[in-house]
């Protein structure tokens, strides 16, 4: 496999050291949801129907705050905005363990609104670190990266929590949130590149790059990651109707595993692919992976396929946003596509919960691809009218070309 794509990647002053602190800044972030779970559960004596409350009032807060924290970086740079949202990180994880339910739900919201930017952050820092032509390797190894904050930090968090207490764990959590913050404030890495200009623009109106072009990357991100979440609800339920429930932890490594290979490939190829196009194979892959549910062995195969596509199609959704959003305003349109990820995320999981109930444990796989491949195929026009447009666009320079170095005659 051509290793160069990551070599020329990592030469690029700044984004080694970004991609080091990304991996270990995204672990408590990635630990925030089950460590709500097992305070509101364990420590408060509730369900899982008001875990889920908290967890989706912090989620709508984050899919608000996302872009409009996106656009205030545009304007007023990196710094302010990380200050800001590391003291409102650490408020709200200092006095949520004291919290009763009725007040952590507004404050879950809150800490949503003002969560730390940092998915979105990382990947503007991309764009401006890295030219065009090297940001496929620079996304792959990104989307690597969270597959393994997301291997490690749910789990640190399901440890220490049964092992000491989750309201232990919620302080440890929100210190690892705080220092995250406090490590992006001081890397401070550049929101725009060297030859683009620095500083407030004169606003672009959304209308001009908020194109339904960019609207179907924003679809199929949402689209992706509805696919994922639901993906994870379904291999517990198809493990637990099995009897193996205990390979679950087993089952979802081999998938992280997958992903990262699948990330590593892609980006070490030349060829770029469609987000659009990745969508469409994941979610197709997706469809059938319920029917090897038997046993967890057939299950981590059957997963093979899908899993291959999560880091590959996550890369190229923030990289076609990257390319379609002027410098000015790429804070707000990064800020969109990590609305559109959680969005997509909050959906699949209670979409495939809400099917398995009602049916079978495959079908939270079928239902979740199914639909994932519809949305692909809704925006589908809009990527061949594009098509067309610069085929046209590419034959009329030609055209010209061609006219301009005909000989004269007279």
């Amino acid at each position: 496999m051509n290793l160069t794509p990551y070599r020329q990647a990592l030469a690029l002053p700044g984004l080694r050291s970004l991609l080091l602190v990304s991996v270990l800044a995204r672990i408590p972030l990635t630990a925030t949801g089950v460590t709500l779970t097992f305070f509101v559960v364990l420590d408060l004596g509730r369900g899982y129907g008001a875990a889920g409350l908290v967890g989706a009032a912090m989620t709508v807060g984050a899919a608000l705050g996302s872009p409009l924290l996106g656009r205030l970086v545009d304007r007023r740079g990196l710094r302010p905005v990380v200050a800001l949202t590391t003291v409102a990180e650490a408020v709200f994880w200092a006095s949520a363990p004291t919290l009763s339910l009725t007040v952590l739900l507004p404050a879950a919201f809150l800490a949503g609104l003002l969560a730390l930017p940092i998915f979105s952050v990382i990947r503007q820092s991309i764009a401006a670190l890295a030219p065009e032509d090297q940001r496929r390797p620079a996304y792959a190894l990104d989307s690597m990266s969270v597959e393994l904050s997301f291997m490690v930090g749910p789990a640190l968090a399901v440890a220490l929590a049964t092992t000491v207490s989750a309201r232990t764990t919620l302080w440890a959590v929100g210190a690892g949130v705080v220092a995250s913050g406090v490590a992006f404030w001081l890397l401070n890495p550049p929101t725009r590149s060297a030859d683009e200009p620095a500083g407030p623009q004169p606003r672009t109106p959304r209308r001009e790059w908020l194109t339904p072009r960019m609207l179907a990357v924003l679809a199929v991100s949402g689209a992706a990651t509805l696919v994922l979440g639901g993906t994870d609800v379904a291999v517990v339920a198809v493990l637990r109707a099995s009897g193996e429930v205990g390979w679950t932890g087993a089952v979802l490594t081999m998938w992280a595993v997958a992903s990262l290979v699948g990330g590593f490939a892609y980006g070490a190829v030349r060829r770029s692919f469609s987000p659009l196009a990745l969508t469409a194979a994941l979610s197709l892959c997706t469809i059938p992976v319920g029917l090897g549910g038997g046993h967890w062995w057939l299950l981590c195969l059957a997963l093979i396929p899908a899993g291959a596509l999560c880091a590959p199609t996550i890369a190229a959704t923030s990289d076609a946003v990257s390319r379609l959003a002027p410098a000015g305003v790429r804070g707000e349109a990064m800020g969109l596509h990590g609305s559109a990820v959680t969005v997509g995320i909050a959906l699949g999981a209670p979409l495939a919960g809400a099917v398995i109930d009602a049916s079978l444990p495959l079908w939270g796989f079928a239902v979740t691809g199914a639909i994932g491949l519809a949305v692909t195929l809704a925006v589908l026009p809009v990527e061949l009218r594009h098509r067309r447009e610069t085929a046209a666009l590419s034959n009329a320079a030609a055209l010209t070309n061609a006219a301009d170095l005909a000989p004269a005659t007279t």
